[in-house]
């Protein structure tokens, strides 16, 4: 935490209370909050103030705020409030609990098919929902996909989205991670929805492959092969891969905009459809990519076949004009190697200095960052070896210090569920880091405690998740739900491995269950200040459900005084919001308010009497 953060501490419009920093991007800084109005923890995206003074800055910001603010689906990080206060201007968003899949990607390597289909399907169905609201992403990339706890995919940082109807074409810059971004995001051409859907066909070959599609010596090498270059398809580096896997990624990776996927819908169709069936061929045959790789292009990388010239007919004879047909004379060759000389020096040069720069926040990162700073927390590691996973996992002194990277291996030495082996071992210093500090154990399992994956369709998740646990208790098990118009809610839809497959000791199992048919949501309007009859059309016209209540008050009668839901808040249709109307009654009757009613005056002491002005009491009867 940094506690010299002038932000941390800070109620934001006497609601949101900045508790530390947890991340940064390229236009504004995220900090974890706590919303005292709905009593929530929140994450709160303030724009950088360096760029607040920048109005083109200042309108990305808001475009961001504003598409965003358009999207509702279980798969996209959901935005609750979008506000300024003074010179800051912030977004107020679900708060993410869980690891990046590039992260994920780096811990466990090459991920199976099945983890590749499972959240695909999912990035896929939220590019659909933004596609459908006329939101281009335009940095798809693993980096911007968070994996919670359930499995569920969110996909965050809209930082960079644009309405298409709005798009600005004067730049058309580039913008996005160099090794996920679409050809003609790299030659800087008009950007649609499809840049998305060939951004996710990248991170889809590094899942299935554990590798990146083009690397090169520099951003612009890479970009380059987008552009002119076809990878090795991904069977040829990992042979598991179904044919039918390998054809959505490459299809989706087309460089040519024709010959890729058209839509998020279409690519999501294809997943169902291999889902239902791995065995399908789509036949959608080699990729379709332009132009030869040139110097700059790695070594696994195939080069394209220079085409050859097209045949002229002989009544259509070229005409080469003499002057070009003529030798270069002495002067103009030395001009032409003088002009392509300095043209090389300056290409070279921008090179050199884009791997300078790289090298020196790659250095800066790992290295002198902590030699630089003092203040960087360290840590001696304990020994964990010996101890039971489990007890370790629950020691409340362990748990929001170190993030565990486990591999169960057979070890007839030691107890089932006893960790054998750790890196760093004990007693080495690391750096304490906003995610902690991060350890890999070896933890001994049994071979023999081997059992087959139980058939769990048609089962709620809850009876299933209590299966397999009782099957293996050394499994992990992830649930997630979804909404199906087909299967009963809470009942799973799909399982991951599917069943009679192997579950070993270790295995991570996704569980997909029925949410029953989606709700639409709606943004609630704002009816407070109007009157009663005017309210409830507004409402309606919403697919909203209303109550009346009614309150003293001096407004006119039926003026709606309250809303139980701020306005823009989405919430699912058909949602009863409560609105507290004025009866009028002051307006009528200023005396039904009762006065306060006087204190009663002390009693005379003994002796004393009342004073001569004072009314005498009547005599009774």
């Amino acid at each position: 935490m940094d506690n010299h953060d002038k932000y941390i501490g800070k109620i934001l419009d006497n609601r949101y209370e900045i508790f530390e920093k947890i991340g940064t991007g390229g236009m504004a800084v995220v900090y974890k909050a706590k919303d005292h109005r709905l009593n929530r923890f929140v994450a709160v995206k303030i724009m950088k103030e360096e760029l607040a003074e920048d109005e083109e800055f200042r309108r990305r910001f808001r475009a961001e705020s504003q598409a965003v603010a358009m999207l509702s689906h279980p798969n996209i990080v959901s935005v609750y409030d979008v506000s300024r206060t003074g010179n800051i201007e912030y977004i107020v968003m679900e708060l993410i609990e869980g690891i990046t899949l590039k992260q994920y990607i780096n811990r466990k390597g090459l991920l199976t098919w099945k983890e590749t289909l499972h959240f695909t399907t999912q990035i896929v169905k939220a590019l659909s929902h933004a596609h459908s609201r006329g939101i281009v992403h335009r940095d798809i990339k693993p980096h911007n996909i968070m994996i919670l706890k359930d499995g569920t995919v969110k996909v965050t940082d809209f930082g960079i989205a644009r309405l298409v109807s709005s798009q600005n074409t004067m730049t058309q810059e580039a913008i996005g991670s160099v090794h996920y971004i679409s050809p003609e995001q790299a030659k800087g051409a008009q950007v649609d929805a499809r840049s998305d859907l060939y951004s996710t066909g990248v991170v889809m070959y590094e899942m299935l492959t554990s590798r990146l599609p083009f690397v090169g010596d520099s951003p612009v090498a890479v970009a380059i092969q987008h552009i002119s270059a076809v990878p090795l398809m991904p069977r040829e580096i990992n042979p598991d891969i179904p044919l039918g896997m390998e054809e959505i990624c490459m299809h989706a990776m087309e460089a040519n905009l024709d010959r890729r996927y058209s839509s998020a819908e279409e690519m999501l169709s294809d997943l169902e459809e291999f889902r239902k069936n791995p065995a399908v061929v789509f036949g959608y045959g080699a990729m379709g990519m332009v132009g030869g790789s040139g110097d700059g292009v790695a070594d696994e990388t195939e080069k394209i076949p220079t085409p050859l010239p097209m045949k002229r007919e002989p009544s259509a004879p070229i005409k080469t004009p003499a002057h070009k047909a003529a030798e270069m004379t002495a002067t103009e060759y030395r001009r032409n190697r003088r002009q392509a000389g300095r043209t090389g020096v300056m290409v070279g040069v921008v090179i050199v200095l884009v791997f300078a720069v790289l090298l020196f926040l790659f250095m800066w990162r790992f290295f002198l960052k902590d030699i630089f700073n003092p203040t960087t927390e360290m840590m001696e590691i304990p020994e964990f070896v010996g101890k039971q996973y489990t007890a370790v996992q629950n020691d409340p002194e362990y748990k929001d210090v170190f993030e565990f990277d486990v591999e169960y291996v057979v070890d007839d030495s030691a107890a089932v569920g006893q960790i054998v082996e750790q890196s760093p071992k004990s007693g080495v210093q690391r750096a304490v880091t906003e995610n902690g500090v991060r350890v890999s154990l070896k933890v001994a399992s049994e071979e023999e405690a081997e059992e087959l994956m139980p058939d769990l369709s048609n089962l709620d998740y809850r009876e299933a998740d209590n299966l397999i646990k009782k099957l293996n208790s050394y499994v992990t098990v992830n649930t997630r739900g979804e909404y199906s118009d087909e299967v009963e809610e809470n009942l799973v839809i799909s399982q991951i491995p599917e069943k009679n497959e192997p579950i070993y000791d270790g295995t991570t199992i996704y569980i997909t269950y029925s949410l029953g048919p989606e709700q639409k949501m709606t943004a609630v309007p704002e009816v407070t200040g109007i009157s009663m009859t005017s309210a409830i059309k507004r409402l309606q016209s919403r697919n909203l459900l209303y109550k009346v209540t009614y309150e003293d008050s001096d407004q006119p009668v039926d003026q709606v005084l309250y809303q139980s839901y701020e306005a823009g808040t989405e919430v699912p249709e058909f949602t009863e919001i409560l609105l507290s109307c004025s009866n009028g009654e002051l307006i009528r009757n200023p005396d039904t308010v009762s006065p306060p009613e006087p204190e009663p005056e002390p009693a005379p002491a003994e002796g004393e009497t009342e004073d001569a002005g004072s009314p005498s009491e009547e005599p009774q009867g």
